[in-house]
């Protein structure tokens, strides 16, 4: 029997679910959360066709460990900074530089991440990118001033 985990990332890979997901129901608006979620279970899908689920040695399933998942999601964003400082081509990818493939394989470990602890990834940066909009914090006044936020 499949699990929960499992059970979310063979949903989004039915194409009908898919295309549904991707429109809003009442105006066929392009569904951001919903591309985000696609986007993160089709990481997930990759990394378990990969076997990065499964136990080499015996063919068992593998719980994973997610702070080692986390800090693998940082050595991404560290090995972005230094391509950006470095200015370097990819050493996979050399047709493109080496922050933008960083920060990619960051993104494909998020979601792959997000989509192993059944999260709700694009509804959470939709909510988020919202509440951000009205948070004087984040305004440029707010940022001009004594003590505001430089970065």
């Amino acid at each position: 029997m499949m699990s929960t985990r499992d059970d979310i990332s063979e949903m989004y890979r039915n194409p009908a679910v898919r295309e549904a997901m991707l429109k809003q129901a009442n105006d066929n608006t392009p569904n951001h959360a919903a591309a985000i979620n696609l986007f993160a279970a089709d990481c997930h899908a990759a990394s378990r066709k990969a076997g990065w689920y499964t136990n080499p040695t015996t063919g068992l399933a593998l719980e994973r460990n997610v702070p080692e998942m986390l800090c693998l999601i940082h050595s991404e964003i560290s090995e972005a900074m230094e391509g950006y400082r470095k200015d370097l081509p990819d050493d996979k990818l050399p047709h493109r530089r080496m922050i933008e493939v960083e920060l990619a394989d960051a993104m494909i470990r998020i979601g792959d991440l997000a989509t192993y602890l059944g999260c709700d990834l694009g509804g959470a940066i939709v909510e988020k990118m919202a509440f951000n909009a009205t948070r004087e914090d984040h305004k440029l006044d707010a940022r001009k001033a004594a003590g505001g936020k430089a970065f």
